[in-house]
């Protein structure tokens, strides 16, 4: 029987949400040509569509919002933000910016260029886009029992440690311009990755002198798991196994939206006070983002992030945050919907293709999996599969995702029992039907760069 956490909060203001009728969402899902991003938020009943950016902020960082010091240069809004990072990350240098892929563009062309590679455990789609943009290409080195999403294995989100060693040697070391950690893993469905692998690959990376940056973007939802199911970490405060985590890094680049609970934000960490990567990380700031001290952000922004990375970290909040997936995979397992197993930290990863095994991966069951959510009851998640993977950049053939998942990710804060209750009866009555739904979709335009925010999509008759 499915056990729901209850919420460590009140809940102090509310939002209305409007109710549609199947024939109204069959009208909007075809107006916006099959595209979930294309949708109004308005016609939205619930927004699984991502995590980021769209938790409920706490009444302390409300009031550090009145709070909020405007100055252009040197706000003490920034130097409260400064202090944050360096106490929590145990980073000597941290430089704000506006959101996650602002970090990725102000850091990544430092090191990579045209003829260099980059290797994660799993690169998203924003941060393989500015691999390629730096003109390098992206390598996924997550280990098996990840590409197999009924195998019930603790750590899915790890690096192929020995597959690791065997690219750089391949490529050679000096062509591997940074190595890249994902906590959680999004793209392997939001699994964690251990101490114990984090030690091993920044032992390879120390190896070959190459560079180990940290996708930071749920470092306490990482941290958690690493505290509940691995056996060196039990004993440690969430703070105190981000600090170790970070330690085996260089260098850090977050979406701020995510585990710190912001509507607008992200951060950028060099471990070493002595970096020659500072005044460069300074020079980009300045070019792209504004001066070093605000990188992008209001005061008000820095003000309820300072706040935000301390609340991210609360252990009676992180239960209930993974709670809430827990609570969804559980009536998953009563109903007998395959999902990414063990459920990851900020949503679950359905597992379209099993349900619609008869849908081959270029019709992308994932986005069809998605759509029909939608239609269903108003709800809207994404695709995580070949459909936002994307064509080849050099062949531009469509590429084949080891997984076809239908993501939904839990805003922070946000929704009910009631709420995740609907989603996943909503999945159980397409599940009944799936075998109803013979064809995918086909693209009939697409940009070249992350297509899935932008492509049209038509029905396969």
């Amino acid at each position: 029987m499915a056990k729901y956490i209850a919420e460590p909060f009140r809940i102090k203001a509310v939002e209305t949400i409007k109710m549609t009728t199947r024939d109204e969402r069959e009208k909007l899902i075809k107006e916006a040509k099959y595209n979930l991003f294309n949708l109004k938020g308005e016609d939205v009943y619930i927004d699984l569509l991502t995590d980021s950016g769209t938790g409920a902020m706490s009444v302390e960082q409300w009031a550090g919002v009145m709070k909020g010091d405007e100055a252009y240069a040197g706000a003490s809004s920034y130097y409260k933000l400064r202090d944050a990072g360096i106490d929590v990350f145990g980073y000597d240098y941290i430089q704000p910016v506006h959101q996650g892929r602002a970090a990725e563009k102000v850091l990544f062309p430092l090191l990579l260029n045209e003829g260099k590679y980059a290797i994660s455990n799993m690169f998203f789609d924003t941060t393989r886009a500015h691999v390629e943009l730096a003109g390098a290409r992206a390598i996924d080195c997550v280990v098996e029992e990840a590409k197999n999403p009924t195998i019930r294995s603790p750590f899915k989100g790890n690096m192929d440690v020995e597959k690791l060693e065997k690219l750089i040697n391949e490529y050679g070391p000096e062509k591997i311009g940074v190595v890249v950690m994902t906590i959680t893993n999004n793209s392997a469905g939001g699994q964690p990755v251990s101490m114990k692998n984090m030690r091993e690959v920044s032992e390879v990376c120390k190896k070959y002198n190459i560079p180990l940056n940290i996708d930071a973007a749920r470092y306490a939802e990482n941290a958690y798991f690493v505290k509940k199911r691995e056996e060196e970490c039990k004993h440690m405060s969430i703070q105190e196994i981000v600090k170790q985590m970070f330690s085996y890094a260089d260098t850090f680049t977050m979406s701020a939206k995510k585990d710190a609970i912001v509507n607008m934000g992200g951060l950028i960490g060099v471990k070493d006070a002595d970096s020659p990567l500072i005044l460069k990380i300074k020079a980009n700031c300045i070019s792209y983002e504004g001066f070093y001290t605000y990188g992008g952000l209001s005061g008000r922004d820095l003000e309820a992030l300072a706040i935000g990375i301390y609340e991210g970290i609360d252990e009676s909040y992180l239960a209930y945050r993974i709670g809430q997936s827990e609570y969804i995979a559980d009536r998953l397992d009563e109903a007998g919907i395959s999902y990414q197993a063990p459920v990851g930290g900020h949503g679950v990863f359905v597992d379209a293709q099993a349900m619609f095994p008869h849908i081959p991966y270029y019709e992308f069951p994932g986005q069809v999996l998605a759509v029909e959510l939608y239609k269903e009851a108003g709800i809207r998640t994404c695709d995580i599969g070949s459909y936002m993977l994307g064509n080849d950049p050099d062949t531009k053939e469509q590429l084949k995702a080891d997984f076809e998942f239908t993501r939904l990710a839990i805003p922070r804060r946000v929704y009910t029992q009631a709420h995740l209750d609907n989603v996943v009866d909503a999945l159980i009555a397409i599940k009944e039907r799936a075998h109803e739904i013979k064809r995918g979709y086909r693209i009939t335009w697409e940009p070249p760069i992350l297509r899935h925010f932008q492509a049209h999509l038509e029905p396969i008759e």
